[in-house]
């Protein structure tokens, strides 16, 4: 019977794993199957919540908008094209995010944990997050300054939350994806006053 981990204790066998080789989105997802869904989108947008390298954030956006997109059509087994499957992170960056999104974790699943399973394991629900995770991701993706941090924190619940099998998680997930989605409106609408203010 295969061993179900928590999150944060995917993410420590991952460190264990780059001290020997280099670490590859391809590597992840084949070491964590259907959970790799949540795990490479969790380390992909994780950087999000602080500076990022210039260049990375759209191949980092677009590699997690594809990702879910794939929930939203059904798919359980994620699939990454070749070029961006096989990109190996630099040791130093990769530890970063891995340290920093294992510690992020371990504070979440404090307050996580197996709950309303049968709405976690829906099939609708699987394919709602995709669409949820997709709308954060081009939000995330927009050029609004300053605002990377509110949808990541949306999409990292939705990945701990998914991977926890918490369906209460994930329901607040839902309103919290309402409410970024009403924050990005208002900031539009502020925006369109703007010239007219000025």
């Amino acid at each position: 019977m295969k061993i179900h981990l928590r999150f944060s204790q995917e993410i420590k066998s991952l460190l264990q794993r780059l001290s020997d080789q280099s670490l590859t989105l391809g590597d992840v997802l084949t070491e964590t199957s259907e959970r790799g869904f949540s795990l490479v989108i969790a380390l992909l947008v994780l950087p999000f919540l602080f500076p990022m390298p210039p260049g990375l954030t759209g191949p980092f956006g677009a590699a997690c908008l594809l990702l879910s997109l794939q929930m939203l059509f059904g798919r359980r087994s994620p699939w990454l094209p070749r070029k961006i499957a096989t990109y190996q992170f630099p040791r130093p960056f990769a530890q970063v995010i891995l340290q920093n999104l294992c510690r992020v974790t371990s504070l979440l699943e404090k307050i996580t944990r197996p709950r309303l399973t049968k709405i976690a394991s829906h099939d609708l629900v699987w394919r709602f997050n995709g669409l949820c995770i997709s709308w954060l991701t081009v939000l995330l993706m927009s050029p609004v300054p300053f605002t990377n941090p509110i949808p990541t924190i949306g999409i990292l619940l939705f990945a701990v939350a998914s991977i926890e099998s918490d369906g209460l998680l994930i329901c607040i997930c839902y309103v919290m994806t309402a409410l970024i989605t009403l924050l990005f409106a208002l900031i539009g609408y502020a925006v369109c006053l703007a010239p007219g203010l000025l």
